[in-house]
């Protein structure tokens, strides 16, 4: 307990760090200095705290939607961005952009959820056809889906032109998080506190639907609780800050290679860390190449590329 507090008080540095960090003066000098304008006050109050938030709570979600879709698969090695679940959101967010682009932001995530769910279940049923002889053909088989489902999105979005649309949706990023435009975040919030609570049922079924049958539980509801979880976390970052590849991989494994597979014990770490990984994911993005910004998925996707190949490359790899 003391560990996980010292990790959540250095998280809660670096999100003041953050909070300081960009193009536009705001330091705590200019704060206090009272100026007549109160642009600095306004600009943390408009861009650097929604900011903030949103990166935390995407962190968190994502990180632990992860979690979930591993105990789903059974393997650690799949996570939203490589069973399908990312690119199918996209397919929803293309269909909604070309068939009722009013449509509020609120009425696109549902639209989008209900296409990842659809992905991830296909994914899931493609899964329980093959024979699974290597843990690395799992996520294989994700990234193969999430390709041709990628390619139909970007073949109807060009016939429809509207692949600069598109793109801007998938490009993971915070920097057009403003108050007003992140409040949808909070869905994941809520989504990431059920799955703390159903954290011993998550753990049951990780060992399998004969198990949780024999302990008296129903492995399919447990099993649909979960599917609908990661699809609306997947969708609600997605439809707000883009997609963030690698983040729902990396940080689970390196909790579980720690604390194990206990989910009740894993998640608050899972969470605490996923945060930190963003925020400083984040925070190199706009400060390497300042005062222009490198997009989160970039530098997320750079740093995460290595420690999946690390993961995969290990002799001692753990089977889920």
């Amino acid at each position: 307990m003391k560990r996980l507090t010292l990790a959540i008080f250095v998280i809660a540095i670096f999100a003041v760090l953050s909070l300081f960090i960009g193009v536009s003066d705001v330091t705590p000098q200019t704060l206090l200095s009272n100026s007549e304008d109160g642009r600095a006050l306004q600009v943390l109050l408009i861009s650097r705290i929604p900011r903030t938030l949103a990166i935390i709570l995407s962190g968190a979600s994502m990180a632990i939607a992860g979690l979930i879709m591993q105990i789903l698969a059974r393997n650690n090695f799949v996570e939203p961005s490589t069973a399908g679940t990312v690119e199918s959101a996209s397919m929803g967010i293309l269909f909604v952009t070309a068939f009722a682009p009013g449509m509020p932001l609120f009425g696109k995530m549902l639209v989008a959820t209900i296409f990842a769910l659809a992905g991830t279940a296909l994914f899931l049923r493609i899964l329980q056809q093959i024979p699974l002889r290597s843990v690395l053909i799992v996520p294989l088989v994700g990234m193969m889906l999430g390709g041709v489902i990628s390619a139909i999105t970007t073949f109807f979005a060009y016939r429809l032109e509207l692949l600069q649309s598109l793109n801007a949706w998938m490009m993971g990023s915070f920097a057009g998080v403003l108050r007003g435009r992140y409040e949808l975040l909070w869905i994941s919030l809520i989504l990431t506190l059920i799955a703390y609570i159903a954290a011993d049922q998550f753990t049951v079924a990780g060992m399998g639907q004969d198990f949780t049958t024999n302990l008296g539980m129903n492995y399919n509801r447990v099993m649909t609780l979960g599917l609908i979880i990661v699809s609306m976390v997947t969708a609600v970052n997605v439809v707000t800050v883009g997609m963030i590849p690698f983040l729902g991989l990396v940080v689970p494994n390196v909790v579980r290679l720690t604390f194990g597979d206990n989910v009740r014990l894993a998640v608050p770490w899972i969470a605490v860390l996923g945060t930190g990984f963003v925020l400083i994911c984040d925070m190199i993005g706009r400060i390497i190449n300042f005062p222009y910004e490198i997009p989160i998925s970039v530098v997320i996707g750079v740093i995460g590329s290595f420690i999946f190949l690390y993961l995969l490359l290990r002799r001692n790899a753990r089977v889920a």
